[in-house]
């Protein structure tokens, strides 16, 4: 069984996301995070279009030469040519001239397997996890790709399991549904939730954490700050799940903002240390991108919180549940 450190990095922002990040940058992060004893990076083939894996993959050849890092990746989208020249697709900015395809086939899931091996200088992937399958990303053709995952892909991590090429299997989404549903017909050693069991929300995520629980399934962590919100905090609040926050969100995190505040304690420290609280969650992996950004992730993680601040964010907030309902 893999044994998961309490913190990872999430390895979307060196595939350039939302901005251009340089090469150095990148190595200078993996490198940082590395120093600061972190040895678990989860990356995929769509952060950049490959372009997070391939600088992953430099930099711990150069900072890892013996391969101590675990690392997790996924399959579910395979990256094609295209003509386009957008500075900005899905996200990323001056990524490669790849396109991200979704085909979770067995055939599928073998080849992203073997091309996420050659990008990241590898031989072996710790965790191999298939991406973003479920409605809020694929919309009516979500049973068909769940169809295609259940009837081939799974197959396909399955026996590269089996035969040692990766330490384990999971599925790694945005939401909760979908986890019941693949619960409902396989059996996975991760899941890698981003998003959902947060500080700023968590109720949805309650009834799989009990579900895991019961059949030893281990959580990780993806998105502790809701992609950035819970770090910018409301006054200059711009991501929120991957998109400008509404009004009512902002206005949660003020209220959480003044919690802290009472205890002095910083936002981020207690999003962060928040999922780690509950011992079905192995890992959190914030996004980091910069020696700044893990240096501020250590102290946060090493942060004290009072039991009397999380008695004060349980009690007398307004239920996540009430606020996303409004």
């Amino acid at each position: 069984m893999i044994t998961l450190p309490p913190i990872g990095m999430g390895c979307a922002g060196i595939g350039n996301l939302y901005r251009r990040v340089d090469d150095h940058v990148a190595t200078e992060t993996v490198a940082a995070a590395l120093d600061a004893g972190i040895r678990y990076f989860d990356v995929a083939p769509h952060y950049g279009f490959g372009l997070a894996e391939t600088r992953l993959g430099v930099a711990l050849a150069e900072h890892d030469p013996e391969g101590h890092a675990l690392i997790s990746t996924k399959v579910g989208r395979l990256l094609e040519p295209t003509d386009s020249d957008a500075t900005e697709r899905h996200g990323f900015v001056g990524a490669p001239a790849l396109e991200p395809v979704f085909d979770y086939t067995h055939d599928a899931v073998l080849r992203s397997h073997a091309e996420s091996l050659g990008r990241l200088k590898r031989d072996r992937i710790d965790i191999l996890f298939a991406h973003d399958l479920g409605v809020e990303t694929h919309g009516d053709a979500a049973a068909r790709h769940m169809a295609d995952f259940l009837d081939g892909g799974y197959r396909a991590l399955r026996v590269l399991r089996d035969a040692g090429a990766i330490g384990a299997i999971g599925i790694g989404v945005n939401e909760v549904a979908v986890c019941h549903e693949v619960l409902d017909s396989a059996e996975f050693d991760i899941i890698l939730l981003a998003g959902r069991y947060t500080l700023l929300e968590q109720d949805d995520a309650l009834s799989l954490i009990e579900r895991c629980a019961a059949s030893g399934t281990r959580l990780v962590v993806g998105g502790p700050y809701n992609s950035g919100i819970l770090v910018e905090g409301s006054r200059s609040a711009r991501h929120f799940n991957y998109a400008p926050p509404p009004p009512h969100v902002v206005t949660r995190v003020a209220a959480l903002e003044d919690a802290c505040a009472e205890f002095d304690v910083p936002l981020p420290a207690a999003a962060l240390q928040f999922p780690r609280r509950n011992p079905v969650v192995a890992s959190t992996i914030p996004g980091l991108v910069g020696r700044d950004q893990v240096e501020a992730t250590v102290r946060f993680a090493e942060w004290p919180i009072p039991d009397a601040l999380w008695d004060r964010l349980t009690a007398t907030l307004t239920p996540v549940s009430d606020v996303f309902a409004s």
